[in-house]
């Protein structure tokens, strides 16, 4: 229910009963069990930070771009330090952290470029910039969509649903964000971050042959859409 807000919870009787308000006016839901979802804050108690007077702003350990703390000797990554709370982001970070000790040379992580994966039905996936941002940012912009009801895989397999949007700087070609909704896209969105890291352009995206029929195939249609070459809408 978009565009919706929840009012009150009711958890007196067998039932819960929840108010929520809607452009139509109020609607009472009936459940056994809500689970409501606000956040998440740092568990940084008890670790003794304060003791070894590690710097912490706004519930989040400070490091440098290597994770190191303002004390010699120790270093945090995850959800505690500064970047998206996300199971690759740790990953990739305690890496970086564990090269840059190790005397190797390390890029630090550029958190514009990370991957934002949502496990639902159907999937949703990104990365890089909105529209939004991207036209915040001054940039003038190439959009392509491409929906995957115009897809012979996504027709042959039951998921038509959903699309791929592409956003590329006009004047460069540099593909600024990308954003899906659709049927497996947790996968595919692997290829844009890829590319963006490769600083790749659209037209280098339209020109890699991509397999058909596959769901994939989304992405280079609409990249071919944004420059106005797509034959297949």
């Amino acid at each position: 229910m978009t565009k919706s807000s929840v009012e009150k919870i009711d958890s007196t009787g067998d039932t819960c009963k929840v108010t929520v308000k809607t452009d139509a006016g109020e609607k009472v839901l009936e459940a056994e069990i809500v689970l409501s979802a606000v956040g998440y804050t740092p568990n940084l108690e008890n670790l003794g930070l304060e003791e070894l007077g590690i710097k912490v702003d706004k519930g989040r350990v400070v490091t440098d771009a290597y994770y190191k703390t303002n004390v010699d000797g120790v270093y945090a990554i995850g959800d505690i330090v500064g970047g998206q709370a996300l199971a690759h982001v740790a990953s990739a970070e305690g890496i970086i952290c564990v090269e840059k000790i190790a005397g190797h040379h390390p890029e630090p992580l550029n958190y514009g470029n990370i991957p934002g994966c949502t496990y639902c039905s159907p999937e949703i996936a990104s990365v890089g910039m909105t529209e939004k941002k991207a036209k915040e940012a001054g940039y003038e912009l190439k959009i392509g969509k491409f929906p995957f009801s115009a897809s012979g895989k996504a027709s042959a397999s039951g998921a038509k649903d959903g699309f791929v949007k592409l956003i590329f700087d006009a004047k460069y070609g540099e593909l600024l964000g990308a954003h899906m909704i659709g049927n497996n896209v947790t996968e595919m969105i692997a290829e844009l971050v890829v590319a963006r890291k490769l600083e790749t352009t659209g037209m280098e995206i339209i020109k890699s042959v991509h397999p058909h029929p596959t769901m994939s195939e989304a992405i280079m249609e609409a990249a071919a859409d944004a420059y106005g070459e797509v034959i297949h809408l």
